[in-house]
């Protein structure tokens, strides 16, 4: 990938996680949580979101080390789950605005990209919409693992019964050890769920 590709592929996953995040404040405060909203973080402006490592170095070496799995950070909206109307519910759709608006931003942009394609559009249109599609499908793919801090852990550990504790509490106390090694050693089993996702939606 050409350095201005590399770049411009990097600022297209930046907004997509600024908008993953974004979706976590909003949906909070609609359960009555305002914390997002106190610390100027329900806004679109990515200088108010962006993590050094997890927005631009890792995307970056990624993109330029040729990944097959684009994937990347925001700095989380805070949340306070004690200011929800209710927890257990509450938690679980702030958890899942943030892959839920992934997945609309590549549902939204993979159809586009389905019905102009043989329209005469020019080979760049494509390019940029279908790297929307890709970079928005990898962010729900990846956030859907249920290993701290990603979004698929709050909704799982919402689901689980009590008795589960001791196991949470094994995820949580090693998360970051877990989720490295899943990066490392797992995450290229990722590819083929993004591959089908992106031929269902596209039809390429």
């Amino acid at each position: 990938m050409q350095g201005i590709d590399a770049v411009f592929f990097v600022a297209i996953l930046i907004m997509s996680v600024v908008i993953h995040e974004v979706s976590h404040g909003f949906v909070a405060l609609r359960f009555g949580d305002r914390t997002a909203l106190y610390a100027g973080r329900l806004t679109l402006n990515p200088l108010k979101h962006l993590d050094i490592f997890g927005s631009i170095i890792l995307p970056a070496f990624l993109v330029l080390t040729h990944s097959p799995f684009l994937f990347g950070w925001a700095k989380p909206v805070p949340y306070n789950p004690n200011n929800l109307i209710n927890r257990k519910l509450g938690t679980i759709a702030v958890a899942g605005a943030g892959i839920l608006a992934n997945l609309f931003i590549a549902v939204f942009f993979g159809l586009i990209l389905r019905f102009s394609i043989n329209s005469g559009v020019s080979e760049k249109f494509i390019s940029i919409i279908s790297s929307i599609v890709i970079v928005n499908l990898g962010l729900a793919i990846f956030n859907l693992i249920p290993i701290p801090p990603l979004d698929g852990s709050k909704i799982l550990f919402s689901i689980l019964p009590s008795s589960f504790y001791r196991i949470v509490s094994f995820i949580e106390q090693y998360s970051l050890v877990l989720i490295l090694i899943f990066i490392v050693f797992f995450s290229e089993s990722l590819y083929p769920i993004l591959v089908f996702l992106y031929h269902l939606i596209t039809n390429l």
